[in-house]
């Protein structure tokens, strides 16, 4: 934990913090909407980015930020004239993903996510000094599955896939299949700073990379792709974030192959060449660690 960039650090603090506390947080938030084919938008506040569904059949989302941001996330929803949203997926359990499920429960909207998603919501989660949860029976996943499922709703095929977990041990993605857009959750981190790999939630260095091997093989150069955080993006940027992954990885079991010590391997400095910018979510030191426990 000693490794967490302060925005993961805050994050954690308002996941483990009551809404009250939480709300002045956030009341400069503005949600920004991009609609990014007929009937799909994503939104960008705080937290992680939430995708649209919407038309004569239903409105869905795709994760739900932090819990102070509901009514401004609804007012963004009837700004697409949508319907209020009656499914809501979670990608994965983390509160900047989920905040707003209890919300969203209240007002009636059914929450689907992968099985190890209800149960880290449901009892208790430590995150260093904090401990969070277990959430409100309104804020749990009503419909969950191992593998995935399909919504056939608004003149498209959403499908949830689970396809190995590696940010966390319930990672889901996303596809529109006939508008050929995915999103990734927080497989895929389209900011600066290194991929944030959660090992005490389940999350591990080498699934993650076959999760995003396999989304790889699934998609093409027109899939529009939505990340966990940051901009849209696309296939070739995905793949480069994915080499990017397998060089650090590598890097680091050679050291650990070579029989040093993670202390060791921290001083080396592995991934100092790897720009990955200013900021994130996690510095180099924090990614080397989570390579090294990944491993066992």
């Amino acid at each position: 934990m000693k490794y967490l960039k302060p925005l993961a650090l805050s994050i954690l603090a308002v996941c483990a913090s009551g809404t009250a506390n939480a709300q002045g947080r956030f009341d400069a938030v503005e949600i920004r909407t991009q609609e990014i084919a007929p009937g799909i938008a994503v939104l960008f506040g705080a937290g992680g980015n939430i995708a649209v569904s919407h038309g004569e059949n239903a409105t869905v989302l795709i994760d739900d930020q932090f819990a102070p941001l509901s009514a401004k996330i609804e007012a963004a929803v009837a700004e697409l004239g949508a319907s209020p949203v009656k499914y809501v997926v979670n990608t994965h359990w983390h509160g900047d993903h989920t905040g707003g499920n209890e919300h969203f429960g209240k007002t009636g909207a059914t929450i689907f996510a992968h099985t190890n998603v209800r149960v880290r919501l449901s009892t208790p989660q430590q995150r260093g000094e904090h401990t969070i949860g277990p959430s409100p029976d309104e804020a749990l996943p009503v419909v969950t599955y191992d593998q995935g499922l399909k919504f056939h709703l608004n003149d498209d095929t959403i499908r949830l896939m689970f396809p190995g977990g590696g940010h966390t041990d319930g990672d889901s993605v996303v596809f529109w299949e006939e508008d050929n857009i995915v999103h990734m959750g927080d497989l895929y981190f389209n900011i600066p700073g290194y991929p944030f790999i959660d090992v005490a939630s389940g999350g591990n260095v080498y699934n993650a990379m076959r999760s995003l091997d396999l989304v790889i093989a699934m998609i093409d150069s027109d899939t529009q792709v939505i990340p966990g955080h940051g901009a849209m993006s696309n296939k070739a940027e995905l793949v480069a974030y994915r080499a990017m992954m397998g060089e650090a990885v590598g890097r680091v079991d050679t050291l650990r192959a070579d029989g040093v010590s993670l202390e060791d391997a921290l001083a080396a400095k592995p991934l100092a060449d790897i720009d990955r910018g200013e900021g994130g979510f996690i510095d180099e030191d924090a990614f080397v660690t989570a390579i090294w426990s990944s491993a066992g």
